[in-house]
């Protein structure tokens, strides 16, 4: 274990987590890498049963917004992750190791981080609109349209007619 590294998992909060590319190399540059990532952040969050609230797929790095698993710990889910798109990528090595983690208490810290990732390739210069980046949730939050990644929100909660979970209140024109 590394020192002075502490992390405050099993809260019940939503975490924001960034991890990077081996040397931040843009390993993430080509459609079909950010694809794969997708389709195994799909698959992830289903084997360890945790809500995505949000996320974005750099070129060189990932930002996500998520619940701790209710199948293991947060840990454990992101490393086989970070394992499961390695598996099929030829880079060696395909991801730095470690990760970024914020606890997440707030829905206003929450809509926050949701900006701030949403936001990120406009900054970057890849596109012009939050919209125009493929690999993100922003098009969910802003039309409901369904990707391959399941995004919790109004819209998931009202095609399933339940209620979001507690604490869970954004609105569509806060992202």
């Amino acid at each position: 274990m590394t020192r002075g590294l502490v992390r405050y998992q099993e809260t019940g909060q939503f975490h924001f987590v960034t991890f990077s590319c081996y040397h931040r190399l843009p390993y993430l540059t080509r459609p079909e890498a950010r694809d794969l990532f997708e389709s195994s952040l799909e698959r992830i969050r289903q084997r360890y049963k945790f809500v995505v609230s949000g996320y974005i797929v750099m070129p060189e790095h990932v930002h996500l917004l998520v619940s701790e698993p209710k199948k293991g710990l947060l840990d454990r889910a992101l490393q086989a992750l970070k394992l499961s798109v390695a598996a099929y990528r030829k880079e060696r090595p395909f991801w730095q190791a470690r990760y970024y983690d914020f606890n997440v208490f707030t829905d206003e810290k929450r809509v926050e981080k949701l900006r701030y990732m949403h936001r990120n390739p406009v900054v970057r210069g890849l596109v012009e609109k939050p919209e125009d980046w493929q690999w993100s949730s922003f098009r969910h939050y802003s039309t409901g349209a369904e990707g391959t990644v399941e995004i919790e929100s109004l819209w998931t909660s009202a095609r399933r007619g339940g209620a979001l979970p507690v604490g869970f209140e954004l609105k569509r024109h806060e992202v």
